[in-house]
């Protein structure tokens, strides 16, 4: 039989879950048949549909059941299916790939949330405490014999649904366009900012060169003295331009009138050699070499900076993970706590931070270029607000409001 019965939950009509469903359905050559439908009548009221989906034949309909099961559908209420990993750091055939998406999976009759949830990782049953737990995890974690979860029985993602009210971070609220009105959205998020400190929330920030080069660097350091920063994600350029601007006043050369100075050409690499010399960033700035600056800051406020290493890095710091996987690593002890994400001016760190980020993480990325802003939505940072616009101007308008 190449049927199988599948059932939708929520606000499934003004999300577009429900039409999203049937319209995938239809796309992949597939059929169906709506058995059951309750539609809420109000805003509190959820809805309910039992629909038939028929494929071709059985691996036709299991790949139809995947794609929809990311959008919402429940495909059974059966208990979820584990394979043992057949080694370290290799999955068994058939594993099932998360989304950042709230998820579920039913184990001896319980639905239980999977832990640390993010997009492109596997589900492994844990047991602690005597409990059996499902916990999110890279394949690079993976050990021989672990209980890695395969197919779709016995799992639920939860969809993210339309606000109910009128909140720019709400899910689906407009393409990415540069005609957005910045100094509304600065106000916006200065409110929500506010808001997630009075609550003892957490703020990542994730931020590129040209933060650093415009100066706008300064007003970063007034945030983490304000305490809207708990946690800096960063590049190599930023953090030795930070450097060299604390030690120079200068970034890759160039002064605050915008001349490049004598000798500035190699004014990083001496900000760098100077950190390598007194043993990194903290040592400097307790032995009162490093002086200013957003590392600066982070060191004296207690603030978490983790910079991630690239090819491309001069140098690098002696602060910089060169390592990739472990500087991944390092970012999700704090991702996971965080309540809002603010990424400006940075395409990879933004992205990779963004692979991480649980969908109930308010995101707001804004560059000057669409790309990046589209890039990012597009590998699955869904619920990411996206503003082309001037990233450092967002700041002076952040500053302004921020001294009202």
């Amino acid at each position: 039989m190449n049927i199988e019965v599948i059932e939708l939950k929520g606000h499934i009509i003004d999300s577009n879950i429900l039409s999203k469903t049937l319209d995938k359905v239809t796309m992949m050559g597939g059929d169906f048949n709506i058995e059951h439908l309750d539609v809420g009548k109000t805003n509190n009221d959820e809805s309910y549909a039992k629909i038939l989906v028929k494929g071709k034949d059985h691996k036709h309909l299991d790949d139809i059941l995947r794609e929809i099961q990311q959008i919402g559908a429940i495909i059974s209420t059966k208990n979820v299916n584990t394979k043992k990993a057949p080694k370290d750091c290799v999955l068994p055939d058939n594993f099932y790939g998360t989304t950042n998406l709230p998820t579920y999976v039913k184990i001896d009759g319980v639905w239980k949330k999977v832990r640390d949830i993010e997009m492109d990782c596997v589900i492994v049953i844990e047991t602690i405490n005597g409990e059996k737990i499902p916990v999110c995890k890279r394949m690079g974690l993976i050990k021989e014999g672990e209980e890695v979860v395969v197919g779709y029985d016995g799992i639920r993602v939860v969809p993210l649904e339309r606000t109910r009210e009128k909140d720019v971070f709400g899910f689906m609220q407009s393409e990415v366009s540069p005609e957005k009105p910045l100094e509304y959205y600065s106000k916006t998020m200065m409110d929500e900012m506010r808001e997630i400190k009075k609550n003892n929330g957490k703020i990542i920030w994730v931020v590129g060169t040209a933060i650093a080069h415009t100066r706008a660097h300064t007003i970063l350091e007034e945030l983490i003295r304000k305490g809207y920063v708990d946690a800096l994600f960063c590049g190599n350029g930023f953090a030795t331009m930070d450097i060299e601007y604390a030690l120079f006043n200068t970034t890759l050369g160039m002064n605050n009138e915008c001349n490049v100075v004598k000798g500035g050409y190699k004014s990083h690499l001496v900000a760098i050699n100077e950190m390598w010399k007194h043993g990194g960033i903290k040592n400097a700035v307790e032995k009162g070499i490093l002086k200013k600056g957003v590392l600066y800051e982070c060191v004296k406020n207690n603030i978490p900076y983790v910079i991630g290493g690239s090819l491309r890095d001069d140098g690098p710091l002696p602060d910089t993970i060169r390592d990739v996987v472990k500087a991944q690593d390092e970012m999700r002890k704090y991702i996971q706590e965080a309540d809002m994400c603010v990424i400006l001016a940075t395409m990879l760190h933004g992205i990779a931070t963004g692979n991480m980020l649980p969908a109930s993480v308010k995101t707001v990325c804004i560059d000057m270029n669409p790309y990046v802003v589209t890039r990012l939505q597009d590998r699955g940072t869904h619920q990411a607000l996206g503003i082309v616009s001037d990233p450092c101007a967002f700041m002076h308008m952040l500053n302004d409001l921020l001294n009202e």
